[in-house]
C-alpha cells in the first residue's frame, strides 16, 4: 500500500494537472492573450477537469477502483475549486509582479539590495501561500474520493 506522502505527493500533482489543462483550454480559447486582463490571464479562469495522459496515472494511481458518481462529483468539485484558487494565485503574483517593476524597473540587475530583497520576500510569500493551500486542497481531494 502507498504511503500517505506518496498519495498526497500524487494528489498534489493531479491538481496541477488540472490547471495545466484549464490553462490549454483558456490558451486555445485566447484567453490568455486577451487585451484588458493586464496580468496574462485573460478575465477569469477556465476549468477543463477532462484528464491528461498523465492526470490520468495519478488519478488511477489514487483511485484503482473507480469512485461511485457521489465521489467522482466531489473529486470534480475540490479541482475545479483549485483551478480557480490557483488563477486568483497566479493573478495575485502576476499583479505583484507588475506593480513592483513597474516601480523599479524590469531589469533586476539594477535593483538595490533593499529592492531584491522586497521582490524576493514578495515572491516567497505568494509561493508559500501557494504550496500550503495546495497541500491543503489535496488532501481535500484525498478525503473527497473516500
Amino acid at each position: 500500500m502507498e504511503s500517505t506522502e506518496e498519495r498526497t505527493r500524487a494528489a498534489a500533482a493531479l491538481l496541477q494537472e488540472a490547471v495545466y489543462r484549464s490553462r490549454e483550454t483558456q490558451a486555445a480559447a485566447g484567453g490568455l492573450a486577451m487585451p484588458g486582463g493586464n496580468c496574462g490571464l485573460g478575465h477569469k479562469a477556465a476549468v477543463n477537469l477532462e484528464l491528461s495522459p498523465r492526470a490520468a496515472v495519478l488519478f488511477r494511481f489514487l483511485w484503482p477502483m473507480q469512485p461511485d458518481d457521489p465521489s467522482m462529483l466531489r473529486i470534480q468539485a475540490v479541482l475545479a475549486e483549485w483551478v480557480r484558487r490557483q488563477d486568483a494565485l497566479d493573478r495575485r503574483r502576476n499583479h505583484f509582479l507588475k506593480d513592483f517593476r513597474h516601480a523599479h524597473g524590469f531589469d533586476r540587475t539594477r535593483y538595490t539590495a533593499e529592492q531584491r530583497a522586497e521582490f524576493e520576500s514578495g515572491l516567497e510569500r505568494i509561493n508559500a501561500e501557494e504550496n500550503e493551500k495546495r497541500a491543503q486542497a489535496a488532501e481535500e481531494l484525498l478525503s473527497a474520493g473516500g
